[in-house]
């Protein structure tokens, strides 16, 4: 994608700031004198670790900050118009209308009362530049565009009954409808398993190129942003670090911090091999899984995990991958065949199985920010499961929590703080911790690091990987990313809809010749060639009209 040199700009960002204010006085300054033109059709790509600031830029240059977070300085143009001096109604006016915002999450951003066709329609009927009819129309046609199933009826569905990849398809639909001119996509397929991350990425660019949208990309995969930008800016620290053309940046970036950018994401993989033991820590035989009135959601599935092993389960959304490890935790109960933990049948039902078993298998989420509760202190988020398993004192709590601290590299004195003021990636160390807490024999990771930046994610990967090491747990480990597979897990099972179509070490499972469905997931993860994408929609096509 190509902007025309001559193209008018639409927003013009000049030396903003962003700073934290409390009511003890000006705490940090997240974005720090940054600025960038975009220009109708073009996109740029916001690139860097977390706590770089690209989200922040990205709320900022719609006229927006998070609570206690404020516009200090500089200018957010658009249109010729400064955002900062207008009032909140005329920016509230632009807002889903001009302006346009993509989430990383759907699933946290829609109302899960309301059918999808009302929460599209809703920004222009209530902006009063539609009506009822004619905003349903123009929402059917997005669908068409964005090549959602069924586009006359899938708007009558609720967002529980889609797809995570339709769900974040739908989004793109509701930023669309009001035909902005400006769309902040911040990090929307980084949830997203690697072939339904594909169609996303194809639909977004689509949409961009036909309606000449200018658009803001944030995201922490340099192969990601590669398919869709036209230029990079890469962030740390609130500053800009580097600027410009995305095949420069890619292919001769000029600052050590962009280079060890598209190291990390280039770096080699290592096949890692461990001894087995006399006998599988866990045993799934067969298991077959449903949820009430749907058919089987996993079928026939097997797998063995030994003492030390990290077994990575992979495939595209919908899969299975996340049912399975429900029905190992006891969440949702097996429909058939057996799971066996330390050579002893696990009952199906959570409620059932004892605080021993209970604590000797763990979890990790996907979304710390969910899964941890923003008003408790990390005393209280990690101290429960000592405390619940253990019944330790409180003064022998707070020792324990410290020591899981040091071993998370979280500073002790973190101890009285509340997950809300750590960073994304400090949350997931929390998380982490709390697991470890009470010292279990199998940890499941559900997608542990794909809501965090590269570098990051590369932090917690080590993390895991020390911790493994130091104390023999065993991982199942859950994930769309096959870069990460490659790095941490010895085996490595893949589903498709609901079953096993290849499993065993990972170098064999990744080395052909390979399963078609194996090959399609290694094919579907993204290069850091800006024309990738291309090539993945030309084979894919001549492969459905061969």
């Amino acid at each position: 994608m190509t902007a025309a040199p001559d193209n008018p700009i639409v927003l013009d960002v000049r030396a903003m700031r962003v700073a934290v204010r409390t009511d003890h006085g000006d705490g940090p300054v997240l974005v720090d004198d940054v600025s960038l033109a975009l220009r109708r059709g073009e996109v740029i790509g916001l690139i860097g670790e977390s706590g770089a600031g690209k989200s922040t830029i990205g709320l900022a240059s719609m006229g927006y900050t998070r609570r206690n977070c404020f516009i200090v300085g500089g200018q957010i143009l658009f249109a010729g118009a400064d955002l900062r001096v207008m009032t909140a109604d005329q920016r509230r006016a632009l807002r889903g209308l001009k302006l346009a915002y993509i989430a990383q999450s759907a699933a946290a951003s829609f109302n899960p009362a309301m059918t999808l066709m009302d929460q599209v329609c809703e920004a222009p009927v209530r902006h009063g530049v539609m009506g009822r009819a004619e905003a349903k129309a123009a929402a059917v046609q997005l669908f068409r565009e964005l090549d959602l199933p069924n586009p006359e009826t899938i708007g009558l569905r609720y967002p529980h009954q889609v797809s995570g990849g339709q769900l974040q398809r739908v989004m793109a639909a509701m930023a669309m409808i009001g035909r902005p001119e400006i769309i902040v996509f911040d990090e929307p397929t980084t949830a997203l398993d690697v072939t339904t991350q594909v169609e996303c990425l194809a639909a977004f660019r689509r949409l961009v190129r036909v309606h000449r949208a200018a658009a803001l990309y944030i995201t922490h995969d340099l192969a990601v942003v590669a398919q869709i930008a036209d230029r990079i800016m890469v962030l740390r620290r609130g500053k800009t670090v580097e600027v410009g053309d995305a095949r420069q940046i890619l292919q001769d970036p000029q600052e050590e911090y962009t280079r060890r950018l598209v190291r990390e994401r280039i770096a080699g993989s290592t096949f890692v091999a461990r001894p087995e033991g006399a006998a599988p820590l866990l045993a799934v035989e067969r298991v077959t899984a449903h949820y009430t009135g749907r058919p089987n959601v996993i079928d026939d599935v097997s797998l063995e995990v030994f003492r030390g092993d990290t077994v990575a389960v992979v495939g595209e959304s919908g899969s299975g991958k996340s049912t399975l490890a429900r029905v190992v935790t006891g969440l949702l109960p097996r429909a058939a065949g057996d799971v066996r933990f330390h050579g002893a049948s696990l009952p199906p039902r959570l409620k059932d199985r004892s605080r021993d078993q209970l604590r000797r298998i763990q979890m990790i989420y996907q979304m710390p920010d969910v899964a941890l509760n923003p008003q408790q202190t990390l005393l209280d988020v990690i101290g429960r499961p000592v405390s619940f398993y253990f019944r330790r004192s409180r003064a022998e709590v707070r020792a324990r929590v410290q020591e899981l601290l040091r071993q998370m590299d979280l500073p002790e004195h973190f101890v009285d703080r509340k997950t809300s003021e750590l960073s994304g990636g400090q949350k997931q160390r929390v998380s982490i911790a709390r697991a470890l807490a009470a010292e279990p024999d199998l940890i499941i990771c559900d997608e542990v690091t794909s809501a965090l930046d590269q570098l990051v994610g590369e932090e917690i990967l080590r993390l895991l990987k020390r911790l493994q090491d130091e104390l023999g747990v065993a991982y199942l480990f859950i994930t769309h990313d096959l870069g990460t597979v490659k790095r941490i897990a010895n085996k490595v099972v893949v589903m498709l809809r609901g079953r096993t179509v290849a499993s065993g070490d990972t170098a064999s499972v990744f080395a052909p010749p390979y399963h078609p469905y194996t090959e399609l997931l290694l094919s579907s993860v993204p290069e850091m060639r800006p024309d990738w994408l291309d090539g993945v929609l030309a084979r894919r096509a001549a492969i459905t009209t061969a």
